[in-house]
């Protein structure tokens, strides 16, 4: 797990990589680089889309880019930095389109959160990288921080409170995201619908699930899977999430508003 955490390489080092600062451009010795420290990312974005997070290995991804397994330490110390440079990529291409003056609060906050649920969706791994209390301040976490900031402007919040309320809506996003690639999971792993599963099961849930016994759990149940078609629907989840972490939020926005 420690090399699926963001922030777990020497610091020094993973900071000179995100800012292309090379450290030990004074010490190095030996032929001159062919390749650059942004192939070797790129190489371990597309095994980390295409496989998961446990296929991108320094030797995984020196074959990619077409090196001997060792050279790779060359360009990057190990996999906690390479995950740091995948990271910072990744939120460097998420779209930052100036806020609009007059937009509220809740329609910035709200885009705030569809441009990270569609981020994590599109590349699922991302759910799995646990960051630390010091993440790699490269330029794209660096743009991608303050550009979600600018989003609470005028809501009379204090800046504590803004970088609070940020990292309570993204972590909303996150767990919802985790959430869906779970349930996703379980219909590819089964090779089962949802709505399959419950037919399937139907004859065995209709004795356990005695009305008298559990009479909300019966009614409830009932009632959100005929209108959502399952027992959870993402996008349902994902509506009624969002809207209700914007109220809690405008508790504490719309009395200073």
């Amino acid at each position: 797990m420690s090399e699926n955490r963001t922030g777990a390489g020497e610091p020094s080092r993973t900071l000179a990589l995100l800012w292309g600062q090379d450290a030990a451009a004074g010490t190095r010795r030996g032929p001159a680089r062919s390749i650059a420290p942004a192939q070797l990312t790129e190489a371990a974005l597309a095994l980390a889309d295409a496989s998961g997070l446990a296929a991108v290995t320094m030797r995984a991804v020196a074959q990619t880019v077409g090196i001997a397994p060792m050279s790779v330490y060359t360009y990057v110390p190990g996999k906690p930095e390479l995950l740091d440079l995948m990271v910072d990529a990744l939120h460097a291409r998420m779209p930052r389109e100036p806020w609009a003056d007059g937009t509220p609060w809740r329609e910035r906050l709200a885009a705030v959160a569809r441009s990270n649920r569609e981020m994590l969706s599109d590349h699922p791994w991302m759910t799995e990288v646990a960051a630390l209390s010091r993440p790699p301040l490269g330029p794209g976490t660096l743009a991608k921080y303050e550009h979600e900031l600018a989003a609470f402007d005028g809501t009379g919040l204090t800046d504590i409170d803004v970088d609070a309320a940020l990292a309570h809506l993204l972590g909303f996003v996150r767990s919802h995201v985790r959430s869906a690639h779970d349930a996703a999971r379980a219909t590819t792993d089964t090779a089962m619908s949802d709505a399959a599963w419950w037919q399937a099961n139907q004859p065995i849930l209709a004795r356990a699930l005695d009305p008298a016994a559990y009479p909300r759990a019966v009614r409830i149940g009932a009632a959100a899977g005929e209108a959502q078609g399952s027992a959870w629907n993402p996008d349902h989840a994902w509506e009624f999430g969002l809207a209700r972490t914007l109220d809690g939020l405008g508790a504490l926005i719309e009395p200073r508003g």
